[in-house]
């Protein structure tokens, strides 16, 4: 059950990274709406970051609690 969940996780940031890079995409335009569009991206980027991290916690406490169904 635990892999099946740890499996919908990566699914779900997989997709959200496609999301960010198709927003990044979008956003390469000219001039000064490229200078507005960089701001935006790298806030996406960066709140991307921090979800990454978090995501990444969370597969560490379920990697623990795995271990510890298995001894």
């Amino acid at each position: 059950m635990a892999a099946g969940r740890i499996e919908s996780a990566m699914t779900r940031i997989e997709a959200a990274m496609e999301r960010i890079a198709a927003v990044r995409a979008r956003l390469a335009l000219p001039g000064e709406q490229q200078a507005a569009g960089q701001g935006r991206v790298v806030e996406l980027v960066n709140s991307h970051e921090k979800m990454r991290e978090q995501v990444a916690d969370s597969l560490r406490e379920l990697d623990e609690l795995i271990a510890r169904l298995g001894e």
